[in-house]
């Protein structure tokens, strides 16, 4: 079979990489991940591994002291979500001289090569700004986690090739790169910024891509980087808040007037149709926090004063960056008929219909 490994291919000098971990009560999770890393290939004294941990109420923090000592571990005093958690230790990387920074999940193993192939990639093209590496699913390492992750028009962003069969696969662009296993290079963090905080959990990676395609940088898949992500689908009426808030500050901030006006019927309709499912899914209360969120004069001043920064650092066209936006929602965790036969034929029409239209 022939290899997709960069690393004979790129001459490589070692660059300095700061691994960031957030935990939140995983001490399930922590060990194994941290003992995959103590196994990497990639040189010992160019790369530090950070644990940042969001307050957890378990032993997650004592399984890292005792067992785990040389990793710098930050412990917070309350949970900070995931965004603002990592900015800590992406900060940290910038200020300290770190060329990458890579974002780890706690509930993933990497295999020992993952970095060292990652680097390499990111090593290849000084435009490359994100590396996902492949991530594949723990408990059956045959499927597919992610390579790659897809944003849907109207802002919905999932796994691209969630639970298919691993197969060969060479380096390519992708859309956004997950935050359970991505290199970022600090450069380009310095230039468009970190995760919005405003976020909390959810839709950052989203968010954070978006940016980086809009800043004329690419964010690409290293198929020889191998993360397995012990990943389960998480349903709870919570995340269905923080991801409905975090879609709609993700287009408001990113896309460009014109491309949102395009999209209005059919961001209408999506709603208008989440809304009425809220009531027979047990959402509604969360629907309309999401609702009351965005009647606040403060919610639109943030999101205009997001939108000056975002659109400051941009060098590419919507028409450029939508190229890669998709019209259909699949992802298997999500199916149903009502997906797959009525809002997915729907919304990818509309979307093949108007995006010919964005010429700015």
């Amino acid at each position: 079979m022939k290899s997709n490994s960069l690393v004979t291919k790129v001459k490589m000098e070692k660059k300095k990489v700061l691994i960031v971990i957030v935990t939140y009560n995983g001490a399930d999770y922590i060990g194994d991940c941290l003992s995959s890393l103590a196994l990497t290939t990639y040189s010992e004294d160019a790369f530090q591994v950070m644990v940042i941990d969001n307050a957890s109420t378990d032993t997650t923090v004592a399984s890292v002291k005792t067992h785990f000592p040389d990793a710098v571990l930050l412990e917070q005093k309350e949970n900070l979500g995931f965004a603002k958690a990592n900015n800590i230790g992406m900060r940290y990387g910038i200020d300290h001289g770190f060329e990458y920074i890579y974002l780890l999940n706690q509930d993933t193993v990497v295999e020992p090569s993952f970095l060292t192939e990652a680097v390499a990639l990111a090593e290849s093209n000084a435009d490359i700004a994100a590396v996902q590496s492949k991530l594949l699913l723990f408990e059956d390492k045959t499927k597919i986690n992610s390579i790659g992750n897809e944003i849907h028009y109207l802002g919905f962003g999932f796994a691209g090739g969630h639970k298919t069969v691993d197969r060969p696969l060479e380096p390519k662009p992708i859309t956004y790169a997950s935050g359970a296993a991505v290199l970022l290079r600090t450069s380009a963090l310095q230039n468009v910024g970190l995760f919005n905080e405003d976020f909390f959990m959810y839709h950052e990676d989203t968010d954070l891509g978006w940016r980086l395609w809009l800043a004329g940088y690419r964010v690409m898949l290293a198929p020889a980087s191998v993360v397995y992500h012990k990943y389960q689908f998480s349903r709870s009426i919570k995340k269905f808040y923080y991801m409905e808030r975090n879609r709609y500050l993700t287009i408001f901030q990113n896309y460009d007037f014109k491309t949102l006006l395009l999209i209005l019927p059919a961001l209408a309709l999506m709603d208008c149709a989440m809304f009425f499912y809220s009531f027979f899914a047990g959402w509604w209360h969360e629907n309309l926090k999401v609702f009351s969120f965005f009647c606040k004069l403060s919610t639109w001043q943030q999101i205009q004063k997001t939108r000056q920064q975002v659109q400051g650092t941009r060098k590419r066209s919507d028409r450029e960056v939508v190229e890669k936006f998709v019209g259909r929602i699949e992802f298997q965790d999500l199916s149903n008929p009502l997906l797959t036969y009525v809002a997915n034929p729907v919304f990818d029409l509309y979307w093949r219909l108007v995006k010919r239209f964005i010429w700015w």
